[in-house]
């Protein structure tokens, strides 16, 4: 499959259930200014590679003059998966700015049984490190739809919180660096479609702990909803739709910053 048939898949077949969908984000939460210079973060996988050609779809259509930057961390891959990757890469002809730590063997070695957390925030730290390096003020993730909700019902189950994934959010270790999520609105279902479609072959998260589990908080979250759909098929909306419909009346206590708030602070007669 040549790229120009991949990027026309987007714009064309794909054009409601992704392009549409990507280029609504970008408005709604205005992620992309002019003059931005965005490091975009790949991973290997078909999050990040459809992330890739929907960003150079928009700079290529002048909406806004932007620079984009391509970084790819190794964090101790095997030799296959990194052959796939950069086989990926050539056939998507982007430019790729890769570099090496051992994350993998540190995250597992102090956390064997539950390496993910610690693996993501090492992961976050280099690439915003090699983002600062290459001059860019914002960093782009692949985190989808499904990513959103999956976090919203995490949070709830097994924090005992109401958290989202927000759409963006400026560092707060990196000084003027901010992540941005342009894949926001769109299902995981459409981007497996246009992986399929195009009959291409990605990486998935090629841990050696995690490939040997099957019972990650995650998944556990990702199947329920699944079942839910079944009776209800606008779960998934709903789930996405009550960050954005809390109301502040009906809720004990909120978190704001480092402060905390009670109901009751302006309770008459409290």
């Amino acid at each position: 499959m040549k790229k120009t048939d991949i990027e026309k898949s987007i714009i064309k077949k794909y054009r409601k259930e992704i392009w549409s969908k990507f280029i609504k984000a970008i408005k709604d939460y205005k992620l992309i200014k002019e003059n931005d210079k965005i490091a975009v973060c790949m991973s290997g996988g078909k999050d990040s590679a459809l992330l890739a050609l929907c960003l150079e779809e928009l700079k290529r259509h002048g909406l806004f003059n932007f620079e984009l930057k391509y970084i790819v961390m190794d964090p101790g891959y095997k030799k296959e998966h990194l052959k796939l990757i950069k086989d990926n890469f050539k056939t998507l002809n982007l430019d790729i700015n890769m570099f090496k730590t051992d994350i993998f063997k540190v995250a597992n070695k102090l956390n064997k049984e539950s390496p993910c957390y610690l693996c993501a925030r090492m992961r976050r730290g280099h690439l915003y490190n090699k983002a600062k390096e290459l001059g860019c003020n914002k960093i782009a993730l692949g985190h989808h739809f499904n990513d959103v909700i999956e976090t919203i019902m995490l949070n709830i189950l097994y924090n005992g919180s109401y958290k989202t994934m927000m759409p963006k959010i400026k560092s707060t270790n990196f000084k003027g660096l901010e992540l941005i999520r342009p894949m926001y609105y769109i299902k995981e279902e459409n981007i497996i479609k246009w992986q399929n479609y195009n009959n291409l072959e990605f990486l998935d998260c090629a841990c050696t702990i995690t490939a040997k589990k099957k019972d990650s908080k995650r998944l556990e979250v990702k199947e329920l909803i699944k079942r839910l759909k079944k009776t209800n098929k606008d779960v998934d909306m709903a789930i996405f739709k009550s960050s954005s419909n809390i109301y502040m009346d009906t809720v004990i206590g909120w978190k704001k910053g480092d402060k905390d708030y009670n109901f009751l602070d302006e309770y008459e007669g409290a």
